[in-house]
This record gives structure tokens, sequence and C-alpha cells, in this order.
């Protein structure tokens, strides 16, 4: 391999952590809302949305 293969698969390895971590953070932001959503329509409380 060249002499910048450390650098080119480091990189790859970075952006690859990155891209995981936004999908993580995604993932359990999605679940956070659905179960305040939940909550609040046990509530009582609905969306406007529903509305017609």
């Amino acid at each position: 391999m060249s002499q910048h293969a450390f650098f080119i698969l480091s990189s790859y390895a970075v952006t690859a952590l990155v891209v995981l971590g936004l999908i993580l953070r995604a993932v359990v932001d999605h679940r956070a809302q659905a179960k305040a959503l939940a909550e609040l329509e046990a509530r009582g409380i609905g969306r406007r949305s529903r509305r017609g």
C-alpha cells in the first residue's frame, strides 16, 4: 500500500464512526419523541393534524 494508507484508512474509520453516531442519535431521538407523543395522547392531548 502507499505511504498514505494509514491516513486514508483512519479517515474512513472516523467518517464511519461519525455517521453511525448520527444514526444512533436519530434513532434515540425518534424513540424519545414517540414516547413523549404517546404520553400526551394518553392524557387526551391530540395532534392538530388529526383534527379535521
